[in-house]
């Protein structure tokens, strides 16, 4: 069946009953419970069966990933699985495959988990999570991808390229964006030559507490969408919040447990502010990339305007000050 018109975004092809149709195909009973999940670059949905339990449907952005990467998506979430490391792999299917194309569409199918957000206020809570991600990190540690990516500098480069290339930044703006991000770029790059080059591992990349699910006094790591080789310090960082004595008390509980399971490298915290630089350029680029999106201008009407990029620059100065900051210590 063909659903898509050039006058299309592609996601407006998964109407509830396309969606409902396509679940159906790989043998699944559905009971028309239908609930469009809370993803943006992805379109997710939880879909009622008429055994009534629920199931959730991923139909990966078109473009983004070849099916190889997806592959390798899946089977080091798998492996973990295995591993008895909390983690939520894809489900296999009748052709014991994790994923299938349907109309243009990459659709897998994954079990529905019900939890909560992790209380990281609670410092027994932080230990528990440093346990868990140092378990995957062991296991991604042993070997490589082939095909996903590298979490590099030049990626935030590209990013803030693309911004200028395309129009996005007011014109009275544009110079002093510029000139921040050649100021933001040569202290990256010297402070990672001095720090050395970071040692890369399968990691889940995007390890923030909206992919985490606490459940039975465990937490649950879900959505590797954007798995990558990367340094341990990048599934950790986005764990840490509040002021620097409250992000030195959280990393200290963190590494405690991380370092049970995984050798932490101190080396690494030096990059915390490299980092978080490179994903306030990358999550600014990645919205303007997806404007064209319908769900993007509905859900992010903040976005692309005088303000944002008013506030965004003064976000990104603000960071050139956290980058000549010690970084944080393990000590007490």
């Amino acid at each position: 069946m063909g659903w898509l018109t050039l006058s299309e975004h592609p996601f407006a092809a998964l109407t509830p009953d396309r969606v409902l149709a396509a679940v159906e195909s790989l043998g699944f009973d559905t009971d028309a419970r239908f609930f469009a999940l809370n993803s943006y670059e992805n379109r997710v949905y939880q879909i009622g069966l008429l055994d009534g339990t629920s199931l959730i449907a991923k139909f990966y952005r078109p473009g983004r990933w070849e099916a190889r990467q997806i592959r390798e998506e899946h089977t080091f979430t798998q492996e973990l699985f295995d591993l008895e490391i909390p983690v939520v792999p894809p489900m296999k299917l009748a052709s014991g495959e994790t994923h299938v194309q349907v109309d243009g569409f990459e659709l897998a199918l994954f079990p529905q988990l019900i939890g909560r957000t992790p209380d990281l206020d609670d410092l027994d809570s932080l230990f528990t999570m440093g346990r868990f991600v140092a378990r995957i990190h062991a296991v991604g540690a042993q070997s490589s991808f082939s095909y996903r990516q590298h979490l590099r500098l030049e990626t935030a480069l590209d990013s803030s390229r693309y911004l200028l290339e395309n129009d996005f930044l007011p014109s009275d703006l544009i110079t002093a964006y510029e000139t921040l991000m050649r100021d933001l770029f040569d202290r990256m790059s010297e402070q990672l030559e001095s720090t050395g080059d970071w040692r890369s591992m399968r990691i889940h990349g995007d390890c923030h507490l909206g992919n985490v699910l606490w459940h039975e006094g465990t937490p649950h790591f879900v959505d590797f969408d954007d798995t990558v080789m990367g340094p341990a310090i990048q599934d950790l960082w986005m764990l840490l919040s509040g002021d620097r004595d409250h992000r030195q008390a959280q990393l200290l509980e963190l590494v405690e447990g991380y370092n049970e399971f995984h050798d932490f490298r101190v080396s690494e915290l030096a990059l915390i502010e490299i980092l978080r630089t490179m994903r306030l350029i990358n999550y600014s680029a990645w919205l303007a990339r997806r404007w064209t999106d319908p769900a993007f201008p509905l859900n992010f009407p903040w976005f692309n305007t005088q303000r944002y990029w008013s506030d965004h620059i003064l976000e990104l100065r603000e960071q050139i000050a956290a980058l000549d900051e010690p970084p944080l210590q393990l000590i007490q």
